[in-house]
């Protein structure tokens, strides 16, 4: 792993216009991708009910889950997201936490962890391990979390729902770089800041977060989904990390 960019970087969601474009997101086109298979992989990997959504946004993934019959809290640092949630979705639980502090929580107390495209956001590996080992005292002794992040090759590729012709720069980012990428389905076209992560570099933050990678996922397109893909088909936009405990 190269020197991370120690560019300043800012998590652009923390932004009132961009939380209200975002909260009109659906599951579909390449972000059905994303969705797709996790009913199945939960159900498979996750027993129990209780369920956090860690960056949860304006609670498209807590809802969700609630849909899979999950009793699921959202948190996320964003106050102009949590916002939203509650308005969306007023029975729901949602709380705006600072940043990495899971004090108000009892550990052992979830059976699933979801965090989708959050760590997409978040520089550093130590702060990513930090935050790992933090979500992992959550965790009943055989809870599961599920890391849904973007794949390194959605930052040089051309989608359905994303558009990256126009940082070829992004070709070159190591770990730790900040890359761009502007979501085409909806109304704010400003680029969104992602900080680039390979899968070798994942893998050894889940290690040093004293979590082993159980299956990994990279779904991608049959071409039979009512959508008119691009690089869907051959390309998998999104990488899904089952994680546990090291026992």
């Amino acid at each position: 792993m190269k020197k991370e960019n120690k560019t300043k970087f800012s998590n652009v969601y923390e932004d009132t216009k961009r939380a209200a474009a975002y909260s009109k997101l659906k599951f579909d086109k390449t972000y059905y991708l994303a969705y797709r298979d996790l009913p199945k992989i939960i159900s498979q990997y996750s027993s129990g009910k209780n369920a956090l959504d860690f960056g949860c946004g304006t609670g498209r993934s807590t809802r969700f889950l609630q849909t899979l019959g999950y009793k699921t809290m959202g948190i996320d640092i964003s106050e102009e997201m949590i916002t939203i949630a509650r308005k969306l979705d007023p029975a729901g639980d949602y709380q705006r936490i600072d940043d990495g502090d899971f004090s108000r929580f009892s550990s052992s107390s979830f059976d699933l962890i979801l965090s989708a495209f959050t760590f997409d956001n978040i520089p550093t590996m130590d702060k990513k391990i930090r935050l790992f080992n933090g979500l992992s005292t959550l965790l009943t002794q055989n809870g599961t979390i599920i890391n849904l992040v973007s794949s390194p090759e959605i930052y040089t590729h051309e989608w359905a729902s994303f558009t990256t012709k126009d940082f070829p720069e992004n070709a070159k980012a190591k770990t730790g770089d900040i890359v761009r990428i502007i979501t085409t389905d909806i109304a704010d076209t400003r680029p969104c800041y992602d900080i680039f992560w390979s899968e070798e570099d994942y893998t050894t933050v889940y290690s040093k977060a004293n979590l082993r990678i159980i299956k990994k996922y990279k779904p991608l397109a049959t071409g039979n989904e009512p959508y008119q893909w691009i690089n869907e088909i051959r390309i998998a936009p999104w990488t899904i990390y089952v994680l546990k405990k090291k026992t």
